[in-house]
């Protein structure tokens, strides 16, 4: 019978997180972690590092989305928009095209669902659980870990077990782009430094960025855009791994037909730029 995690659906003023269902797992569980794409491994390149990534469903563990709110449904691929899409989340449509790329990312969610479930069924500690899972995972080799290409911080003893992992691996750089803020902002005095958040514009709790002042990432539509902004373009993440200032990124991915999104891409490739990834399918590290 399915069981609903109620210790992890709960709202308070300090959390808020996915209404998620398990089920009592059969075998131990597993995750897999990823190749980085080509604008991940641009970076890397330039410092003569090696890293790896790790993703889960997206759009389905983002409580916090707004303007990039999109999901592909774990069966079929369809991708449906949220009722606030501005511009649609490169991951969900790659989950979309990839039914491989779906099924490892919902393999991962699965995974992390159980061990939380088992841990709350028998009174264990659910950070401690989780930390132990992902650590355990982890590829062998690896410099840094982009923490989720898709999906977000899809509940508080999520967002801290990969806390305690930074913590473990003091020697490993970790980095996330995140809308999960009150998730963040509820640890904002114990993150590790060796694991750097960037707040993620366009979500529902965008507010925090500013009261917090939270790094923070902006999509915008063009160069020029950025420059009014005054914020530099990220075009290989370092901004995100390893900055301290706010940062722009340029608008990318497959963007519904006729929106602005769609009309600004389509005038950027007009002038020659071309996204970031030549990955076409994420690949097992």
């Amino acid at each position: 019978m399915r069981k609903l995690l109620q210790l992890q659906v709960k709202l308070d003023k300090h959390n808020e997180t996915c209404y998620i269902t398990t089920m009592k797992p059969t075998q131990p569980q597993s995750l897999t972690f990823s190749q980085a794409n080509a604008k991940l491994v641009a970076m890397a390149k330039r410092l003569g590092l090696t890293i790896k990534s790790f993703t889960l469903p997206s759009g389905w563990t983002c409580p916090a989305a707004k303007d990039c709110l999109s999901k592909a449904d774990r069966t079929t691929g369809k991708i449906t928009d949220g009722p606030h899409t501005a511009f649609r989340c490169f991951a969900a449509s790659s989950e979309s095209q990839y039914k491989n790329t779906r099924a490892m990312v919902w393999r991962n969610f699965e995974a992390i669902k159980n061990v939380i479930h088992n841990a709350w069924r028998y009174k264990k500690d659910q950070v401690k659980a989780v930390a132990d899972l992902l650590e355990s995972m982890l590829p062998k080799k690896f410099d840094i870990m982009r923490v989720h290409v898709g999906g977000d911080f899809f509940s508080q003893v999520y967002f801290d077990a990969w806390m305690e992992v930074a913590r473990r691996r003091p020697e490993q750089h970790f980095y996330a782009y995140t809308k999960s803020l009150k998730f963040w902002v509820a640890r904002i005095d114990s993150i590790p430094s060796n694991f750097a958040l960037t707040a993620s514009y366009g979500g529902k709790h965008d507010a925090l960025i500013v009261e917090h002042g939270l790094k923070c990432a902006e999509v915008v539509y063009s160069e020029e855009q950025a420059d009014a902004m005054g914020l530099e373009i990220d075009h290989d993440d370092y901004h995100a791994a390893f900055g301290k200032e706010n940062f722009a990124l340029l608008i990318h991915g497959t963007q519904p037909k006729g929106s602005a999104a769609s009309q600004a891409l389509q005038e950027l490739k007009r002038r020659g730029w071309n996204g970031y990834s030549k990955r076409k399918e994420m690949e097992v590290a």
